[in-house]
């Protein structure tokens, strides 16, 4: 069960870091300016998935915490 533990956790951080990622290009891309911008998602699908894979796996990394309790 340990193992598994690891192999989670190591995949919550490289979804998690591939989610930063995609955030940073994101936000690198607008410009501030004075008037009102729309902001049109490039990378909105994947950062979607990332965002939900990441929330699915800390549920089983919470749910395997409170087995353990």
């Amino acid at each position: 069960m340990m193992s598994n533990r690891v192999e989670i956790l190591e995949e919550y951080r490289q979804a998690n870091s591939q989610l930063a990622t995609l955030k940073e290009k994101e936000s690198a891309t607008v410009q501030s300016t004075r008037e009102t911008v729309q902001i049109e998602p490039r990378y909105g699908e994947e950062m979607n998935y990332l965002s939900n894979k990441c929330a699915q796996l800390d549920m089983i990394l919470e749910a395997m915490d409170a087995s353990e309790d």
